[in-house]
């Protein structure tokens, strides 16, 4: 169905003179939802409250004209074309306002594909916003956790989080932001990275991690995150910040009843079998489980 076409049809649906095997046909195209949806917007519109008194006053101060006499066809036409401007305004209202979200709840990971063919993988507990409209003059999206991103060829967008800003041309990057800890790494291309008040620009092979006052640049060796595999890698981390992954990617309330440990753990968990990635906790850590239930787990001193 053309444009020309679709207007036409809409203008009838609006009228309400299709016939029933007509609607059952216009309600099967794309459009049709968001056609319904700002149908049933305008029609809540109120129009101003009629005023009796004014109305006569204002007949009896000017002098009598003659009526002019408007066909009924026209009425109704001008009815229905007042009435799609009022669409196509509501239209365009919703298409530049309306925010996309993409959500990866704990113990999932979510897949999408940008307007561009921009590739991204949501982690666990992450969440992605961004508008769809005009999608090629405002390439911006908030991220609230960790993604990774195949970018297509010569497109440029920004990524931005609480903790700093990533800017990208071409390439593969994974960003994590998690309370104040903050890590971006490249596998293709070139990123440029803001935080507060530092910038910096990585090429393939490099991962720089910004956590207050600390800052560290290092190369890799990976071509893709290892959690896209199934496995979480950690370098240099505090037990309490190990307990929120696991708890994000089994989906589970992990309770610490011990004494504050010190102690950093670099190496890498599951993130598909849960009992492997306690036994490597405990272990490390000279913890054991006190409770372990679906949805709870508590770990006590050994």
């Amino acid at each position: 169905m053309d444009a020309k076409e679709e207007n036409y049809e809409l203008a009838k649906w609006l009228a309400g003179e299709m016939t029933e095997k007509e609607q059952q046909t216009f309600q099967k195209i794309p459009e049709y939802a968001t056609y319904a949806k700002i149908a049933a917007y305008s029609s809540q519109l109120k129009a101003p409250d009629f005023d009796a008194d004014l109305l006569y006053r204002n007949t009896i101060n000017h002098k009598k004209a003659t009526p002019k006499v408007i066909p009924f066809y026209q009425s109704k036409w001008m009815k229905i074309a007042a009435i799609f401007v009022v669409l196509l305004s509501l239209t365009f209202f919703f298409r530049t306002t309306i925010t996309s979200t993409e959500v990866a709840q704990n113990g999932q990971k979510t897949n999408f594909v940008l307007p561009d063919d921009s590739q991204i993988v949501l982690n666990s507990g992450s969440q992605i916003q961004y508008k769809k409209w005009n999608w090629d003059n405002n390439r911006k999206l908030d991220l609230d956790g960790e993604a990774y991103f195949k970018v297509a060829h010569g497109k440029k967008f920004q990524v931005n989080t609480n903790l700093g800003t990533v800017t990208v041309l071409g390439t593969q990057f994974n960003v994590k932001a998690r309370k104040n800890r903050f890590d971006v790494t490249c596998y293709e291309g070139r990123v440029k990275v803001n935080y507060n008040n530092t910038e910096v620009i990585i090429t393939k092979g490099t991962l720089v991690t910004f956590d207050k006052n600390y800052f560290e640049r290092k190369n890799i060796t990976t071509t893709k995150p290892e959690w896209t595999d199934n496995q979480i890698v950690f370098t240099k981390e505090k037990l309490q910040t190990i307990v929120d992954e696991l708890e994000r990617q089994y989906t589970v309330e992990i309770v610490l009843n011990c004494r504050e440990n010190s102690q950093l753990f670099s190496g890498t968990l599951p993130s598909n079998d849960r009992k492997a990635a306690l036994e490597v906790i405990t272990s490390i850590f000279h913890l054991k489980i006190s409770k372990l239930d679906t949805d709870k787990i508590i770990l006590v001193d050994f």
